[in-house]
């Protein structure tokens, strides 16, 4: 799954930070495998998951990822996707 990066659609008040979290929860990643792989603490990571959801309105990830799906921030086997640029060198 990719983060979609479209400024025209609605962004909900998400940082980039944290549309980059969303597209780690989106791979399966727990918060301590995301925070490794960002360099931040899980404690971070567990604040930024905690603001996408009160930002979103989900309750739990599978919601999240629902939410991502339908707002057009993430990307799944072709469904509901836009054009996506190439992930950049390391991700």
């Amino acid at each position: 799954m990719s983060v979609r990066d479209d400024l025209s659609a609605p962004r909900s008040g998400l940082s980039e930070r944290e549309l980059e979290i969303i597209s780690l929860v989106a791979t399966g990643l727990t918060n301590q495998e995301i925070g490794e792989q960002l360099m931040i603490s899980k404690r971070t990571v567990d604040n930024h998951v905690s603001n996408i959801f009160t930002k979103t309105g989900a309750k739990n990830r599978v919601a999240l990822l629902n939410w991502a799906m339908d707002n057009g921030k993430i990307c799944r086997d072709g469904f509901n996707c836009c054009h996506l640029p190439a992930p950049s060198p390391g991700h």
